[in-house]
Parts: structure tokens; C-alpha cells; sequence
């Protein structure tokens, strides 16, 4: 019987895969203890963020993401594809 690969649901329920194969977060530090940071770091950190490609990487071999950027992939092909139809036509 084969291995079924089963992703971390740890990892799935506190992360967001944009379509362009980003990771988003939630920032840590938030949770109390806010009234010795200045607004500009509380407005800051209230925001999603974008995990480095070198961790984001290894977070999406762990949900099971086999493309790097699934999206960003088709579109630079279609654009490709575009300009090499336009390069045709003069």
C-alpha cells in the first residue's frame, strides 16, 4: 500500500497561500503588553506579513504545494506566448 501524504494542519491553519505562491501571516508579539510600542509598531504589526521565500519554501513543502508559484508561472507563460505572437506579426 503507497504512502498518502498528509500536510500539517498546524501550518495550514495559521498560514495563507496567496496566488502567486506567497505565504501570509499573522505577525507575532500582538497578543498584550502593547502599550510600550509606538503606534506606527502596533499599526504595523496589526497587518499581514510576508513570509521570506527561503522559510516560505520550506512551509510549502510542508502543506504539500509542489509549484513554486503555480500562478505566476501560467501567467508569465501567457505573456510569453503574447509577445512572441506580437514579434510574428511585423
Amino acid at each position: 500500500m503507497a504512502y498518502k501524504y498528509k500536510p500539517n494542519k498546524g501550518i495550514a491553519k495559521r498560514v495563507r497561500v496567496t496566488k502567486t505562491g506567497k505565504i501570509k501571516h499573522r505577525h507575532e508579539k500582538n497578543s498584550h503588553l502593547r502599550s510600550g510600542r509606538t503606534s506606527k509598531t502596533k499599526r504595523h504589526l496589526g497587518r499581514p506579513g510576508v513570509l521570506h521565500e527561503g522559510l516560505a519554501r520550506n512551509f510549502r513543502r510542508l502543506l504539500g504545494l509542489s509549484k513554486l508559484k503555480p500562478a505566476q508561472v501560467e501567467h508569465e507563460r501567457q505573456v510569453a506566448e503574447k509577445q512572441g505572437a506580437g514579434a510574428e506579426t511585423k
